[in-house]
């Protein structure tokens, strides 16, 4: 079964551009939901023993809406946890490189992330990817990911879900994202999944599923919280 791995850090470490409530009711309520849905529907699909971006991609394949969208909201949110540290600082030299290409300069990658987000309609995700084309800014919505988009690989993820945002920034999500990428955006992140797209290091995978004796909910212990 799947675990809910702990978050990198105590959830006060993001404040005050993301509050210990809004990371506490986001990773131990929301994530933990669709890992849990996420290990019922896989057993009954009979993906239990399989990684967690082959069920995501199986479950689209034949059409499992409800595993797909649970097993990839699982995926999306690890990933995204990833994708923050309070240490925030520059990208390394082959990423401002890329990044200079495609948007000429970090603050054009601020301006096209930021818009990307702020006006996509309702629920979803804006990443940052790269592929032949090199670095794009994309959104995708509600549970749609990367991993079913062939030639695309994420550097970075930031959730356009209310839950994500709403009990620090209300219905100001341009603000949520401002803050977000200038305070928050975990750039060695995104240099270790460049690196990773061109073969060089391993990717971001989410843990392989293991056995749960002691029939669990396949909860991984947390940091505690300040």
């Amino acid at each position: 079964m799947f675990i809910l791995p702990a978050l990198p850090y105590d959830t006060s470490a993001l404040e005050p551009t993301l509050s210990a409530d809004t990371l506490h009711t986001h990773h131990d309520k929301h994530h933990k939901a669709y890992v849990e849905k996420t290990n019922e529907l896989a057993a009954r699909a009979g993906l239990a023993e399989r990684p967690l971006e082959d069920v995501v991609r199986e479950s689209q394949r034949k059409g499992d809406v409800k595993l797909f969208h649970n097993a990839a909201q699982a995926w999306n949110h690890a990933f995204f946890w990833k994708c923050m540290t309070p240490r925030a600082g520059k990208p390394g030299t082959a990423l401002s490189r890329a990044v200079s290409d495609a948007f000429g300069g970090l603050d054009g990658l601020r301006d096209a992330f930021v818009t990307e987000g702020a006006e996509h309609f309702g629920s979803g995700w804006v990443w940052l990817v790269t592929g032949s084309d090199g670095l794009q800014v994309i959104s995708t919505h509600d549970a749609d990911d990367t991993l079913i988009r062939e030639g695309l690989f994420p550097l970075l993820v930031c959730d356009l879900w209310e839950h994500a945002y709403y009990l620090d920034y209300k219905n100001d999500r341009k603000k949520y994202l401002e803050a977000w990428f200038d305070k928050v955006a975990n750039w060695s992140f995104a240099d270790a999944q460049l690196a990773a797209s061109d073969g060089l290091g391993q990717g971001f995978a989410y843990a392989a599923p293991a056995a749960d004796p002691a029939g669990g909910a396949g909860r991984q212990g947390e940091r505690p919280r300040a």
